[in-house]
């Protein structure tokens, strides 16, 4: 099939967008397994160059089970792309989603059809010389609030005495102490960490003080001894900075409802700005009633991935808090849909990152752009000790905040090592 005949199989309003502005050429994707095994890392190249004279190249990212990401896009989606308008974002995105959809493909077709619509923003940004942010209608604030999700350098990243495996969604380590070692010291010196984070300008951190007891005990039941030990990080946290930081929960979605009442009932005393993800969203009408009963702020989920289980758990009000990683959902273009879908509701928007660099600049560009997000998800470790090993600029918290940044596009390139062609994780599609 040549591409003219692609075009009408496609249907009458996809033939014209698909096939006018700069072409897409090349399409490279990269796994660091050295470095962060479960990152998909994208490369959109295009036949277009910037004012400046540079070749315009498009790059995006997705996480967990990166090698079946990557074969989505070179093994079909590449079909779709390859000599197309690199500008016809939602042109793209409207027939990769439904492709994907019609085969329930909301897991490796999502990720791959995320990295796309990230990468794609960021060549408009570029030709257009203009950050994202702006092109989505910002800004509504000059700069995004952040929090720090306690976790280490080791979160997510290959530990040089493991053989390369990506980790299990929201497993874990425990960490050491040392520097950056957060989730360890969340849990060993809460107090002190919280110290040091209110220090550098932080105002609210996300610990994960029960992921112990489901490694140890499972999630269905809960003993009056694990809850204690669950709270005491939070506890102390009070006793040593009082309000003056924010707290907050995370799950993991390992908790039945039985237990996660429990958990609440005990982090009422607390006053946590919410609790996150303590349910798995498998039913959301279990979620609804948790909300309802917890007695604290409920927020679900990065794990719900499309528009309409978001939609769901809008409708039955069984979030205080929406959580979307842009990376997951469907990029850009269906973060925004949701973020703005929530504010209809008048339901705060949360940014996940805890997986890697363009995802969290993803959220900064939609929370540049619509006033219903509220906090942008941070691990400062990964900003410290990982991120500057995979993309070209560093990014920077201040007061609490990251600043919108003026640069085209996204925000951010990978750096070229990340892309060798000799590289096990490496593979290409060209026109």
């Amino acid at each position: 099939m040549n591409h003219e005949e692609f075009d009408r199989a496609s249907g009458p309003t996809q033939y014209h967008a698909y096939r006018n502005g700069p072409r897409i050429t090349r399409i490279e994707t990269a796994i660091a397994h050295e470095l962060m095994p479960g990152l998909m890392m994208l490369r959109i190249h295009t036949d277009a160059t910037s004012a400046d004279g540079q070749p315009v190249i498009g790059h995006g990212e997705t996480y967990y089970v990166p090698q079946a990401a990557a074969s989505v896009i070179h093994d079909w989606m590449a079909q779709r792309l390859l000599g197309a308008d690199a500008t016809a974002i939602e042109s793209h995105w409207r027939f990769l989603y439904g492709r994907s959809m019609a085969f329930g493909g909301t897991g490796a077709e999502l990720r791959a059809l995320s990295a796309i619509d990230l990468a794609l923003w960021d060549i408009l940004g570029q030709l257009l010389e203009r950050p994202v942010w702006k092109l989505l209608g910002g800004p509504v604030r000059d700069a995004v609030p952040v929090y720090n999700s306690c976790g280490g350098p080791s979160y997510g990243a290959r530990r040089s005495t493991e053989p390369v495996f990506a980790g299990w969604p929201g497993h874990g380590d425990a960490g050491q102490p040392g520097p950056l070692q957060d989730n360890w010291s969340s849990l060993n010196a809460p107090g002190d960490l919280a110290e040091e984070l209110l220090e550098q300008g932080y105002r609210a951190m996300k610990l994960w003080a029960f992921d112990h007891v489901f490694r140890e005990h499972g999630g269905e039941t809960i003993s009056r001894e694990d809850l204690e030990r669950g709270l005491a990080p939070f506890r102390a946290i009070r006793e040593r900075v009082g309000n003056r930081m924010e707290v907050m929960l995370d799950g993991h979605g390992f908790f039945s409802l039985h237990a996660g009442l429990r958990i609440a009932e005990g982090m009422r005393e607390i006053q946590p700005l919410w609790m996150e993800d303590v349910l798995r969203p498998d039913s959301i009408s279990a979620m609804a009633d948790f909300r309802h009963k917890a007695g604290v702020p409920i927020a679900v989920s990065e794990m719900l991935v499309t528009r309409e289980r978001y939609r769901q758990v809008l409708e039955q009000q069984a979030a205080d808090f929406v959580m979307i990683d842009p990376t997951w959902v469907g990029g850009i273009s269906e973060t925004r849909r949701i973020a703005e879908l929530a504010q209809l509701y008048n339901v705060p928007v949360l940014m996940h990152d805890c997986t890697g660099p363009l995802t969290l600049l993803a959220g900064l560009n939609i929370a540049a752009s619509v006033s219903g997000v509220v906090w942008q998800e941070t691990v400062r470790a990964h900003i410290a000790t990982l991120y500057p090993s995979l993309i070209d600029e560093n990014v920077v918290v201040e007061n609490g905040s990251i600043a919108l940044s003026d640069r085209p596009g996204i925000g951010a390139g990978w750096l070229e090592e990340r892309f060798q062609t000799d590289h096990p994780g490496y593979r290409c599609s060209t026109l």
